[in-house]
């Protein structure tokens, strides 16, 4: 069971394209990412999962930026680090204990996520690019510590809008 596709959305949440601050958890004891007061979202669809993570009952346990992984710029060629946006452990209907690193990004910078007659501009396609050596490195993390890897797009996040290839 995967606990985070169904989020709800404050409607007037959905107006804003961006938002940045500082994330007060009301379950404290569940963050495992370090300080619970200096909790950063870089947008509102990584605030609406902060509220999910620290809300829902079958989360354990979350961290947000925790952990930095190497990869090749495909661009540059040059040894980098990718932070991935969170690692969540969560408890599925059967009692059985699962951890997953959580990537939240636009649809048009996953590939094959949007339908086939939507266009992309050349950022967005570097944008894909880049994403994809990033999210290479945090599949082979994963699965060193028995972990799964998910990118998680507004149509996840916002599943009552619409949009998105099913």
């Amino acid at each position: 069971m995967r606990v985070y596709h169904n989020f709800l959305i404050n409607k007037e949440m959905a107006k804003f394209k961006t938002m940045k601050g500082q994330f007060k958890p009301k379950n404290p004891s569940k963050y495992f990412g370090g300080d619970p007061s200096s909790i950063t979202y870089r947008s509102s669809w990584e605030f609406t999962c902060m509220q999910t993570f620290d809300e829902n009952p079958m989360i354990l346990g979350w961290g947000s930026e925790t952990c930095a992984i190497p990869y090749i710029n495909p661009f540059t060629r040059r040894s980098t680090v990718y932070i991935p946006d969170f690692v969540v452990v969560y408890e599925d209907r059967n009692g059985k204990k699962h951890a997953e690193m959580i990537e939240v990004k636009p649809a048009k910078e996953v590939p094959g996520m949007l339908a086939e007659n939507k266009k992309l501009t050349p950022k967005d396609k570097a944008a894909q690019l880049l994403n994809m050596a990033k999210w290479e490195a945090a599949n082979r993390f994963c699965k060193k510590r028995g972990m799964q890897f998910r990118v998680l797009t507004e149509f996840h996040i916002y599943s009552g809008m619409k949009g998105g290839k099913k």
